[in-house]
């Protein structure tokens, strides 16, 4: 079960050089985190293997991003994208995701990879906004109707610079 947690306004960041890792299995429960992981997380492994990679889901975060994220991964494409995280503290932190699909030597899906590092902050200054006018649209919306709203100002942003969201948060 997902802790109760209250955020807050407290940013932690990454250092340049830190690199945030995990292995999930296909349903998406932690296999493997890394130190910087846990650090920024907030738990220690123990807290953390077994449990669901949301369990560091910033309710900031429109629900859309992740299902794009799904979706992508799914089709055995890998995925690019801007994440907000909630630390056990309820602070936050950014990160630049590159999330890969693992495969056995049959060829069977075994898991995911991931691997996060310290965003641009132009980047932000980019994607915050965005982000949050999808959240608005969400809540907005209400639960049946939630993904379509966001989904259609993620579009209209796309649609104006003529690029898709791989491109976008690559070019950004």
């Amino acid at each position: 079960m997902k802790p109760n947690i209250t955020p807050n306004d407290t940013e932690h960041t990454l250092n340049a050089d830190d690199f945030i890792v995990s292995k999930t299995d296909p349903k998406g429960r932690i296999l493997y985190c890394n130190r910087i992981f846990m650090r920024l997380a907030g738990y220690k492994e123990a807290e953390l293997l077994g449990k669901q990679h949301n369990i560091i889901r910033h309710p900031d975060m429109p629900r859309t991003v992740f299902q794009l994220l799904w979706d992508t991964v799914q089709k055995g494409e890998e995925f690019f994208g801007y994440i907000k995280n909630l630390s056990r503290d309820g602070g936050f932190y950014w990160v630049f995701a590159n999330v890969t699909p693992s495969y056995d030597p049959q060829g069977q899906l075994v898991g995911y990879y991931s691997v996060r590092r310290k965003p641009e902050a132009k980047a932000l200054d980019v994607i915050t906004p965005l982000y949050g006018e999808m959240l608005a649209a969400e809540k907005a919306a209400g639960p049946k109707q939630a993904m379509e709203a966001a989904k259609k100002i993620l579009h209209q942003r796309l649609s104006a610079t003529g690029t898709t969201y791989e491109h976008f948060v690559l070019e950004i």
